[in-house]
């Protein structure tokens, strides 16, 4: 856990909120749950202890300042669950700075023990959700973006809820140079299709897609997430949809 002991814990001017806590609840709307179980106590004591060095301090953000050093390249994952592909992916590429958006506690808890596990000092964590955190990132400052099975609200009349809209990919492009990867995995049908009309009609992202192994085949590298293997047993394949910035 040597790398984590040196990550730097970000300065709060006076009259800001601590790291790691969530802006008031009148800031942005937002869909499901915050918490779940009662933590035990190690993942309590993470809480405590690692996500206010880990986390998005108030304010623009500054990657440089926030990662303690020069990266060669930033990735955002935006809603992470428990943190198994963040802390994969930031173990597999030690030299970019991942950043984790998740307003779960448990899935937090269950990140920051894998960060602790790996002894990974490339990844900082945002916990809350992400409408309130994209405008405060710096333009195309991002190679990748990754959305991976989000919330998919199946009912009609909860599709508003979605992560993905036509606004919410604006937001995202911002941060992408052109060529800026957006990944984006689902089970849903519905969902997969959702994304692909508003990608399709979006000026800022182009989909490159030739054939079906385009959205069938999992990125180099995939492991399967919990949720993924339970989706898998349940019937529902994934779609692993890979959008460029233009």
């Amino acid at each position: 856990m040597s790398q984590i002991a040196d990550a730097p814990r970000p300065g709060r001017r006076k009259g800001e909120r601590p790291s790691g806590n969530p802006p008031p609840p009148e800031a942005a709307p937002f869909y499901g749950r915050r918490h779940g179980k009662t933590l035990r106590e190690h993942h309590a004591a993470l809480m405590a202890d690692l996500l206010p060095r880990l986390a998005v301090p108030d304010g623009p953000v500054d990657l440089a300042a926030l990662f303690g050093r020069p990266m060669a390249g930033h990735r955002l994952e935006i809603g992470f669950g428990g943190g198994e592909h963040l802390a994969q992916r930031a173990q597999e590429n030690p030299d970019v700075g991942f950043l984790g958006v998740e307003p779960f506690v448990n899935g937090v808890a269950k990140a920051l023990a894998e960060i602790e596990a790996r002894g990974l000092g490339n990844v900082r964590i945002y916990a809350s959700d992400a409408g309130r955190l994209l405008d405060r990132l710096p333009a195309g400052a991002f190679d990748q973006i990754d959305l991976l099975y989000p919330d998919p609200w199946p009912k009609r009349r909860q599709r508003k809820r979605r992560f993905v809209s036509d606004r919410m990919l604006t937001r995202l492009a911002r941060l992408l140079p052109a060529g800026g990867r957006f990944c984006f995995a689902t089970d849903i049908d519905d969902y997969a299709a959702w994304t692909l009309a508003r990608i399709l009609r979006s000026g800022d992202f182009l989909w490159p897609a030739r054939d079906a192994s385009d959205w069938t085949t999992p990125w180099p590298g995939w492991r399967p997430t919990r949720y993924e293997e339970k989706a898998r047993r349940e019937g529902r394949p994934s779609a692993y949809l890979t959008f460029l910035r233009r």
